[in-house]
């Protein structure tokens, strides 16, 4: 069964209100007969309105998302690049980037994210596109459909609400600028184990995570996960955990005045010297020269 739900959020003393319509798992999951094209499937429609300025920490998930801007202005961050966006722009994130978005104050944003199963850009080789969409066009109707499906779920939404996806991204398609693809079904050319695994880690990376836990995720052998991820991705689980949380901690660097000790506790590290020892090895220098170089503009 289908699920929506309306959530009133405060981060320090600012009002979020976000409407989430999830579809099932069991409409995601359907194909047509044996042999049939693996289509995009759409897994949630949420809609999301900041009162006033807000910010959040960057943050990933295991499905595309695309970010209809229907209000207001913001910026958003997509690992360590920042932009502006606005009324009718588009920006589509692919499955696993780093992203997070901030309303601007006097002009809070409003948009609607569809998350997308199946689903990459390949506009930038960064995981990510902006395009500006003319406010009247298909996309916005089909869009405008969407909400008003979701928000009032009755017999045959999620059917109409995934036809309605199919159509924004046939027109999406038709663009020059821009340049989408479907991806491989979980298991196809890769072994899916450790894709489970890999994007339990870009959920999870800041909890004190051992090699152990990440085996019983997909219940097999550590020794043979450790193996096999290795194998698929050029790296160990660990190596690979520890990766995501120096991504994460460049942003932390940067963009606030947090100690290393309290940077390490955020991302799960046993102590501030670890965090130090593995940032340097990751990036050729210390935490603190790097976040002196990025404040001198180097």
């Amino acid at each position: 069964m289908a699920v929506a739900f309306c959530v009133i959020l405060r981060r320090g003393g600012r009002a979020v209100s976000t409407h989430q319509y999830i579809l099932p798992e069991a409409e995601r999951a359907l194909e047509g007969a044996e042999g049939s094209r693996r289509r995009p499937r759409l897994r949630y429609v949420t809609y999301t309105h900041y009162s006033q300025e807000w910010t959040s920490q960057l943050h990933s998930h295991t499905c595309a998302e695309l970010f209809f801007i229907t209000g207001g202005r913001g910026y958003f961050l997509i690992r360590e690049e920042r932009f502006p966006v606005a009324i009718s722009d588009l920006m589509v994130v692919n499955a696993g980037v780093p992203h997070t978005e901030t309303s601007q104050k006097g002009s809070p944003m409003e948009y609607v994210v569809l998350g997308v199963e199946g689903l990459e850009t390949r506009a930038d080789v960064n995981g990510y596109a902006l395009l500006h969409l003319i406010a009247e066009d298909a996309v916005s109707g089909c869009l405008r459909t969407l909400i008003q499906e979701s928000r009032e779920p009755r017999e045959g939404c999620d059917e109409i609400c995934q036809h309605l996806l199919e159509v924004i991204l046939l027109r999406l398609r038709r663009r020059d600028d821009f340049a989408l693809s479907d991806t491989a079904p979980a298991g196809a050319g890769s072994n899916r184990e450790c894709g489970i695994v890999r994007r339990y880690i870009d959920n999870h990376f800041k909890e004190n995570l051992t090699l152990d836990q990440l085996a019983g995720v997909v219940h097999i052998n550590k020794y043979y996960l450790s193996h096999t991820f290795r194998r698929e991705f050029n790296t160990s689980p660990i190596s690979y955990l520890i990766s995501r949380r120096i991504q994460e901690s460049r942003f932390l660097l940067a963009e606030t005045d947090h100690s290393l000790s309290q940077i390490a506790q955020i991302l799960g590290f046993s102590s501030s010297s670890y965090f130090s020892q593995s940032f340097r090895r990751l990036e050729g220098m210390s935490p603190m020269e790097y976040r002196k170089r990025r404040r001198s503009g180097e």
